[in-house]
């Protein structure tokens, strides 16, 4: 048996001599490249966006492959598989001669100077007016004209909605399962927000429509006196002592921030699933053995359950729209730039947008009429147009121009895409028209997305990776492992597609108001107990959850889910709408009319009343 043995791995000693030494590893003279023509789509026909391969691991199964993708064959042999499984190795096969753009802000356009037929402030009180006239019977979420009618009228006062939350804040830690949506608070902090809002109330001076209302802060941002761990056990050692830019504007404006809340580590995935000890899983309030979404799991869960009317968020790849979708909120992601990122961590430079997740499309609007505006401490964003909720209350949608891909629309389960075809023709309805649009080479979008958070996220937690790689969760691991396969070359070509990207959207936008998707392919996946030990790892969900997602952040354009119905279920089935750079008025215009179809708000399973 011995000599054979010998043999054999004398037979294999040229070859991989050959390999090894001999055989040119940096290039073939065969290698075929995709010529991409400047300024042209690819003129192929049009085929559904691929399902991605990769099985769903958790358990063993998952610290296993961890393990492994970590070696030197996970890095040299397995990895390298699953990338060309997953057609990650596109940017490989394209020519693409378009400078890159790595950042991808956009000048506004120069428009006449036209004065507003109405103020912010009066389309704001219209809005809250229309909000009464509309409401359903049954059910309705509290929303931020709730609080405020409480306080006016001296039926509650800030101090004992403080209260009442604080109480809730107290029976949801202790119930089976615990929701998980605030994993920091502090009841003196909450308190003493609260008290001086109810002071201003007392000698009517309040400071905004936002006075007194409950809001709370992914934990991603620096929010004073709070650990600023980022889904983490490693991270936010020490108690912040200098608040975000968005936390600054919502304690000007009155707000009081109950708490921070929960979130997929490090932004890494679309599910919440966040098993460490500091933060464990949150619960979706529709069905709490299922999973929020992510990464912004605990500021959609807070809403849904009714703790605050306003959370706040980031979105790299619809961490924002994705948990919002799935626990039946609206959730806006900004277009980049639009509300700063200061204070927050800097995971992904180029992806990341902030954005609010409310009860309502009305509560967005006030939500995001306070936050748009340059930030001088954020880089980006800095020359954009006044923000403005211009034509947001017309009667109708007479004159706008609605762009569906149909080919791009379906690519969702059948029980969502039934919902959605209808929510078109209720837009329809009201006056919009549909045009059938095409959205070119979104397979290199989906491709080129992924690279650039990746390697983004790579680049930044590098030290992370090297000295905590034992304290972050096994799919957290798994995502870095996977993003250390991505070349420069493959970053720079991933850019010059953003660069064609953003260019064939700007000429959509010349023929449509507005791109028309539904929000996620499915609704949101059941948790296993195994998930909440080791959590777990499904490449294939996280890809079709960020479908209908990655255009908006790759290119920077603004996006709004609307929930407009739920599965047989009960789950949560949602809207998307996106526009033009900086034309958030006219996504909220539209969220407004959706809105309107869904004729009933279910309840969710977990939901506190604050006010009752």
């Amino acid at each position: 048996m011995a000599p054979l043995l010998l043999l054999f791995l004398l037979t294999l000693l040229p070859a991989a001599a050959y390999l090894c030494c001999v055989r040119r590893h940096t290039g073939s003279a065969g290698a075929v490249l995709h010529r991409r023509q400047p300024g042209r789509a690819e003129a192929k026909g049009r085929s559904p966006p691929r399902d991605p391969w990769a099985p769903r691991l958790c358990g063993s199964g998952l610290r296993l492959f961890v393990h492994v993708a970590n070696t030197a064959f996970g890095q040299i042999c397995l990895l390298p598989l699953l990338i060309r499984l997953n057609n990650f190795s596109l940017m490989r096969s394209l020519d693409i001669h378009e400078d890159p753009t790595f950042i991808p802000e956009v000048a506004a356009e120069v428009t006449e100077d036209k004065s507003e037929a109405k103020s912010t402030l009066d389309i704001i009180e219209q809005l809250k007016d229309a909000r009464s006239d509309s409401a359903s019977n049954g059910f309705s979420f509290k929303g931020i004209k709730d609080y405020l009618d409480c306080y006016r009228s001296g039926k509650l006062t800030p101090s004992q909605v403080a209260k009442n939350i604080i109480a809730m804040l107290e029976d949801c830690d202790k119930s089976t399962p615990p929701l998980r949506a605030i994993v920091q608070w502090d009841q003196e902090q909450i308190m003493l927000m609260a008290e001086a809002s109810t002071a201003r109330y007392r000698n009517k001076c309040t400071l905004s429509y936002l006075d007194g209302i409950p809001v709370c802060l992914k934990e991603e941002f620096k929010v004073v006196p709070y650990h600023q761990r980022v889904g983490t056990v490693y991270l936010g050692t020490e108690p912040e002592t200098e608040d975000a830019t968005v936390t600054k504007k919502l304690r000007e404006a009155g707000a009081i921030i109950i708490g921070v809340s929960n979130m997929h580590e490090l932004g890494t995935g679309t599910t919440g699933c966040n098993p460490n000890r500091y933060h464990k899983i949150p619960r979706n309030p529709y069905k709490p053995n299922h999973f929020t979404g992510g990464s912004s799991s605990g500021s959609a869960a807070a809403v849904a359950a009714g703790l605050c009317p306003v959370a706040i968020g980031t979105d790299g790849g619809g961490s924002v729209r994705i948990p919002a979708s799935f626990c039946g909120v609206v959730g806006l992601k900004g277009t980049f730039g639009r509300i700063s990122s200061h204070g927050s961590l800097p995971l992904s430079y180029s992806t990341v947008s902030v954005g609010p997740i409310c009860t309502s499309v009305a509560d967005a609007a006030i939500v995001y009429s306070i936050l748009a505006e340059p930030d001088p401490l954020y880089p980006y964003g800095l020359k954009q147009p006044k923000a403005t909720l211009s034509g947001m209350c017309a009667p109708d949608l007479k004159g706008l121009k609605l762009g569906v891909d149909w080919t791009f629309f379906k690519a969702c389960d059948a029980e969502v895409l039934s919902i959605c075809e209808k929510a078109v023709e209720h837009l329809q309805s009201l006056g919009a028209s549909v045009v059938e649009v095409s959205l070119p080479e979104m397979e290199e979008v989906r491709v080129a997305h992924v690279i650039c958070i990746l390697s983004e996220m790579r680049d930044f937690l590098q030290p992370d990776f090297n000295k905590h790689f034992h304290e972050m969760n096994l799919d957290t691991r798994a995502n870095l492992a996977l993003a250390s396969q991505f070349t420069a070359l493959d970053y720079i070509t991933a850019n010059r597609q953003r660069t064609r990207s953003m260019r064939f959207l700007r000429e959509i936008f010349t023929t449509v108001n507005c791109i028309l998707t539904p929000a996620v392919a499915s609704t949101a996946p059941r948790i296993y107990e195994s998930d909440l030990l080791t959590g777990s790892s499904d490449s294939s969900f996280t890809v079709r959850s960020m479908r209908f997602m990655q255009l908006g952040n790759f290119t920077g354009i603004p996006g709004l889910v609307v929930p407009i119905g739920y599965s047989t279920a009960g789950l949560p089935i949602s809207f998307q709408v996106m526009a033009k750079w900086w034309d958030e008025a006219v996504l909220l215009r539209i969220g407004l009319k959706l809105e309107q179809f869904r004729y009933q708000t279910k309840k969710p399973s977990i939901y506190y009343d604050i006010l009752a």
